[in-house]
């Protein structure tokens, strides 16, 4: 009996949390009501299964509890129960998959007239990416990815020559404004996620994926990787941020002019993370921006800058250190010696870490900023020269 009781306190319990959860309150910024309205779905589903069995259960306990004089009966089967229990089961399974086949149809099928922008997953990174004033985006391939050339834009194809390359983790969508959001992976599979968009969709290397929206509500969400993408993929973070018409003009207006590409090479400009500031000028403005870069491009996923232990060596105190190499020998940690662990990062192995860093392209000014950044990290300046 105290048994039944428990399921039926259980059943109520649950009930209750489920009624008084705020989870339907938190503000959307978007119009994608039909994803609540499919988990409510699924939820009324479940929860009716659940209600149903622990019911069930409570209700056997009671009714078949030992008794004197009482014999339980032995039915090894019942087809006419079986068949009832397969024909609900299947009835259930089809409400709770048809609303989101609906959904996901509607999903990743844009109205005319929806503005596009494409975001770039890469470990540990975001990028993002608008159609010029021709309103089309150039052609890309992994083939063209470097430095110079982090999107991987085609030099060939005119229509990327005023694309509006954003290398920095944040992008502005305009309030009540359809858009279609392009989905790219450059390297393993990532997950395009923003909670209050109640939606989120796979980054698949090799494809181009895509889902759309309508920002409703004017505030910044943060866009997170869903898909674990490597020992770094907490630190892949970004925003969306949603302007009303006027603001996010304004955005439009203050980023960089674009210089057209030339046919004949795989250079691009493109808005880094500090390119809405002036050029930076000095040690300070260098360092502050590497400091950017780091967070920015994952880095502080694995070197901690405050000493903590990490999945690679921290970076406090870092410079000027003579570390142990894996295989025996030591090296002195100097600019050469960054420069090489940056842009080589498993051609030479410090004891204790496992080579997993991924190759980041960076270009020769992204470089000297990162490099001082660490060197800022560290009280003691290294010689110029080291013995490797």
């Amino acid at each position: 009996m105290a048994l039944a009781i428990v399921l039926i306190v259980l059943v109520i319990a649950a009930i209750l949390f489920h009624a008084l959860s705020p989870w339907w309150y938190t503000p959307l910024a978007s119009n994608w009501a039909l994803i609540d309205t499919t988990l409510s779905i699924t939820l009324l589903i479940t929860a009716a299964v659940f209600i149903a069995v622990n019911v069930f259960i409570a209700y056997c306990v009671v009714l078949f509890r030992h008794r004197v004089g009482h014999r339980a009966a032995y039915q090894p089967g019942n087809r006419k129960l079986e068949l009832w229990l397969i024909g609900l089961t299947a009835i259930g399974i089809a409400a709770m998959l048809a609303p989101g086949l609906v959904v996901y149809a509607d999903l990743i099928r844009a109205p005319a007239g929806a503005a596009v922008v494409e975001a770039i997953g890469q470990q540990w990174q975001w990028r993002f990416r608008l159609p010029g004033r021709d309103g089309q985006f150039g052609a890309t391939d992994v083939r063209f990815i470097g430095a110079a050339n982090p999107f991987g834009l085609n030099p060939a194809d005119p229509r990327g020559r005023d694309d509006v390359l954003i290398d920095a983790p944040e992008v502005h969508l305009q309030l009540n404004q359809p858009v279609k959001i392009l989905l790219r992976s450059q390297d393993v599979l990532h997950d395009f996620f923003v909670q209050p968009f109640r939606t989120r969709m796979n980054m698949v290397p090799g494809m181009v994926t895509s889902l759309w929206l309508t920002p409703t509500k004017t505030g910044r969400y943060e866009i997170l990787c869903a898909q674990l993408c490597g020992v770094g993929h907490f630190n892949m973070r970004g925003h969306v941020v949603v302007d009303d018409a006027a603001a996010y003009q304004a955005w439009l207006d203050g980023l960089p002019g674009q210089t057209a590409l030339a046919a004949t090479t795989s250079a691009r400009p493109t808005v880094t993370a500090t390119a809405t500031a002036p050029k930076a000028q000095g040690d300070a403005a260098l360092v502050s921006q590497g400091q950017t870069l780091a967070q920015s491009k994952g880095c502080v996923a694995c070197h901690s800058p405050t000493g903590n232990p990490g999945v690679g060596p921290t970076w406090q105190g870092l410079y000027g250190k003579h570390e142990r190499l894996a295989g025996g020998g030591t090296a002195l940690v100097d600019d050469a010696y960054l420069k090489e662990a940056i842009t080589a990062p498993n051609a030479t192995l410090v004891e204790g870490f496992q080579p997993m860093m991924p190759k980041i392209e960076l270009s020769d000014q992204e470089l000297n900023a990162l490099i001082a950044y660490i060197k800022s990290l560290s009280a003691k300046p290294a010689a110029n020269t080291a013995q490797r």
